[in-house]
Order: structure tokens, then C-alpha cells, then sequence
């Protein structure tokens, strides 16, 4: 039973870091149906950053709970300042382009970011700190769950809600819907639809970021390509649990991850991909638009 749980919660802890990424894909791809291929990127760069603030501030004397805030505070900041810049950059020139030129766009800023990140670093593993001490009150279970496990979930848990929150009941929450809703009658409501497009960028990357610093503290090293392999993972997860739906991209990660943890401990983790891939082109064969995805019908 033991062994059952530690795969579980696991999986629970892959499934969060997947989720706060895929919200990042899913909120973009709601808005101006652009599937961002270089969000991937946001995240390894936010890991990179809080290893350089926090080795830092280490050498000055700083530990604990505050090192891990200062770092990843600055980390959310500095990521999501790359994803407004790549936003305007290689995206709002071409939205009245045909859509396929933003794609190739968006995977030509991916490539440009991971060499970019391997010539300013380097290209081998490095090792990141711990930021998550453990917790006294976790040691009866320290068997099967780290405090690191339980701060991923419980920060994706809380950003979700906060997230969910924000979209409903905040004035630019609102705009965003409608933006998603009618790019045209927005504008014509007075929505500023470049400002909604660029706050969907900040958040995406800032949550993001925030995966990647208590990812990389939790495993304990990074290089420049986990991006990549993190990204795809993450919009595996969003398609799976239905792009364009928040709550659609967690179930989606949670369901991912949990096929990851358990593919790994009954299986061999030479197949965990091909379990999590399977499942997606299983589910996408039976429901198209993803689990909590809504079906849409287009005029012609």
C-alpha cells in the first residue's frame, strides 16, 4: 500500500508542475488561439534565474523560507517580463498573418531561447539547491511524501484557485473572457485587447516560473533542454484535459502525471512515455475537443 501511495502522490507532484504550465498554453490558446511553443522555455529560464539569485544570496548569507521566495519572486518577475517581450516580438506582428506563421514562429522563438540559455550557461547538468527544507510534521510519512511534494501540490492548488478567481471576478479577468468570447466586440466594447493579450502572457509565464523553481529545488538539478521536454508534456496535458479550459488544463496534468508515476513503478520508465502519449491519442479518438473541452462548429 505503501508503494501504491508514494506512486500516487508521485504522480500527484507531476501532475501539478504539468498543470502549471499547461495553464500558461491553455489561457494563450483561449485567447488568441496561438499555441505558444516557446512557454516551454519560460520555465527553464525561471529555473535558471533562481539558481543564480539563490547562489547569490546563499554566498551573502541568506537560507530558509526567505531565500526561496526572494528567488522565485524574481524568477516570476523576470519570466514573465520574457514572455511579454516574446509576445510582442515574435507574436502580435503576425495576427493577421495565416496561422500557420505564428506557429513557426513560436518554434523558432523555442530554439532561439534553448541556445540562447546553453551559450550563456552551459550544456551540462547543474546542480540546484534544495529551497524546501523538510518539514518537522512530515517526518511519520517522509517515507512516501518529501515537503517538497506537498508544497508543489499545495502551491498549484492555491494558484489555480487564485488564478480562477482573478478570471471571474476581476475587472481584467472579465475582459479576458469576452476577449476570448469576440476579439471584435470586445474592441468595440472598449476592451483593450493588446493589454488583455499581454497580461495573458505575464501570468502564463509567472505560473510558469513558478513550476520551474519548485520542480528543479525538488529534483535537485537543471539543464537547458528540460524546456522542451517539460513543454511538450504540458501541452500534452492541456489538449488531454480540453485547450482553452483552466480546470481542463489541471485534470489534464494531474491524469498525465498520475500515467507517468504508475507506467514507471508497475511498468518500466522506458514506457512511461509511450503510456502518456497513448492515453492522449486514446482520449482524443473518443472525445476530440479533450476531457472538459467544449466541441465548437465553424460556419462555412
Amino acid at each position: 500500500m505503501d508503494y501504491f501511495l508514494e506512486l500516487f502522490l508521485g504522480g500527484l507532484t507531476r501532475g501539478s508542475i504539468y498543470a502549471l504550465i499547461a495553464l500558461g498554453y491553455t489561457m494563450v490558446y483561449g485567447i488568441i488561439e496561438l499555441i505558444n511553443f516557446a512557454h516551454g522555455e519560460i520555465y527553464m529560464i525561471g529555473a535558471f534565474t533562481a539558481l543564480i539569485v539563490a547562489s547569490a544570496l546563499s554566498l551573502m548569507g541568506m537560507s530558509g523560507l526567505s531565500l526561496l521566495i526572494l528567488a522565485g519572486l524574481v524568477a516570476v518577475i523576470y519570466s514573465s517580463a520574457y514572455g511579454y517581450t516574446i509576445e510582442k516580438i515574435a507574436y502580435k506582428p503576425l495576427r493577421q498573418a495565416p496561422r500557420l506563421s505564428p506557429l513557426i514562429s513560436a518554434i523558432g522563438m523555442s530554439i532561439f531561447l534553448q541556445n540562447y540559455v546553453l551559450l550563456a550557461q552551459t550544456s551540462d547538468f547543474l546542480s540546484f539547491p534544495a529551497l524546501i527544507k523538510e518539514f518537522e510534521f512530515m517526518e511519520p510519512i517522509s517515507h512516501i511524501m518529501r515537503s517538497s511534494e506537498l508544497v508543489i501540490i499545495l502551491t498549484t492548488l492555491v494558484s489555480t484557485a487564485l488564478l480562477t478567481l482573478f478570471i471571474k471576478f476581476s475587472r481584467t479577468g472579465k475582459a479576458m473572457r469576452a476577449t476570448a468570447q469576440d476579439k471584435t466586440m470586445a474592441m468595440l466594447l472598449g476592451v483593450n485587447v493588446n493589454r488583455v493579450i499581454s497580461v495573458t502572457f505575464i501570468i502564463g509565464s509567472g505560473l510558469a516560473a513558478i513550476g520551474g523553481v519548485l520542480i528543479s529545488s525538488h529534483i535537485g538539478q537543471i539543464n537547458f533542454y528540460i524546456g522542451f521536454i517539460a513543454g511538450i508534456k504540458a501541452f500534452t496535458a492541456a489538449v488531454l484535459g480540453g485547450i482553452g479550459s483552466i480546470p481542463g488544463a489541471v485534470l489534464g496534468g494531474m491524469i498525465l502525471g498520475w500515467t507517468e508515476s504508475f507506467a514507471t513503478g508497475y511498468v518500466s520508465s522506458d514506457y512511461e512515455d509511450v503510456f502518456a502519449f497513448g492515453l492522449l491519442v486514446f482520449i482524443l479518438i473518443f472525445r476530440p475537443a479533450g476531457i472538459l473541452g467544449r466541441s465548437t462548429s465553424e460556419k462555412v
